[in-house]
């Protein structure tokens, strides 16, 4: 069936979604600096994406790891730059508007899809990347959240990711999973030098290293295996679901409150989003052709 790896694919990006929205959660649930954050969660999700690796590829593990070559570094560089910066701005902003900065991750994508891959998204997920800047604009523009400094963070991060999503797609063969796991080491040596790793409390540091292990490395190996499935747009666009999904975890454990111009930006980014899923759906199953 034509249509299986697409809905495969989005299948997978969605659980990879979930998991990975738990991130901003347990930033507000420790007390320690972002460094520190970066340092126990890359070394726990590292040493899990790799452990996983080992258990599921016996025959393959020394192949794979020599196929990393070039391509593969720079995912996982691009990657751990993303993750640096993800942590930060949690740290500087509120968990909303990273999360509904990271929903214009469509439209970076598509740009550099378009860029780096010639691949033309349709007019539904064009239409859905507008909506989502759209959204933003307003949240940032009129709402008194957040800061200045923590939302060019997240932006820095959403442009991270929709870079590995294209250079995933531009080399499928790549091994996932040893990308994602030198990602999080790498994420992990850059903080080091400015974390205080061995001042943090057992409490905290089980924190992080059981978000880092159930969230941050089941959600980017999902992530980075899902994005050689489906064009860069659409790996986006089910992403951006951590909008809704990210302050929605912080708002039923911890009571962290939305302002209006959140609720509002973030729901026309979502309107967008879903257009486009459920628009791309139908299309498919009446067998139209939509793309790569």
């Amino acid at each position: 069936m034509k249509s299986s790896p697409y809905v495969a694919g989005l299948v997978i990006i969605l659980f990879s979604t979930i998991a990975l929205s738990t991130a901003g959660l347990m930033a507000r649930l420790v007390s320690l600096d972002s460094a520190t954050i970066l340092v126990w969660r890359g070394l726990a999700g590292g040493a899990a994406l790799f452990l996983f690796f080992l258990i599921t590829s016996p025959q393959r593990k020394l192949h794979g790891l020599g196929r990393l070559g070039w391509p593969g570094i720079a995912i996982a560089v691009v990657s751990a730059a993303g993750m640096v910066l993800f942590i930060a701005a949690l740290l500087e902003t509120s968990v909303a508007h990273v999360s509904i900065i990271f929903a214009t991750c469509p439209f970076v994508s598509a740009g550099l899809g378009f860029l780096l891959l010639g691949e033309r998204p349709g007019r539904s997920a064009v239409a859905a990347s507008v909506a989502a800047v759209g959204g933003v604009v307003v949240m940032v523009g009129t709402g008194e959240a957040g800061s200045l400094f923590g939302d060019f963070l997240a932006l820095g991060m959403t442009v991270c990711v929709a870079l590995m999503t294209v250079l995933m797609r531009r080399y499928p063969a790549q091994p996932v999973l040893p990308s994602a796991g030198l990602a999080a080491f790498l994420s992990a040596l850059a903080a080091l030098s400015f974390a205080s790793p061995f001042s943090a409390s057992l409490g905290d540091i089980a924190s992080v290293a059981f978000f880092g292990i159930l969230g941050f490395a089941l959600g980017i190996g999902l992530l980075l295996h899902g994005s050689r499935l489906l064009p860069p747009v659409e790996t986006a666009l089910i992403g951006a679901l951590d909008a809704p999904l990210a302050p929605l975890w912080v708002w039923l454990f911890l009571g962290e409150s939305l302002d209006e111009a959140t609720v509002i930006g973030g729901s026309i980014v979502m309107a967008g989003v879903l257009f486009h899923v459920l628009w791309d759906l139908h299309r498919r199953q009446v067998g139209i052709e939509v793309g790569p």
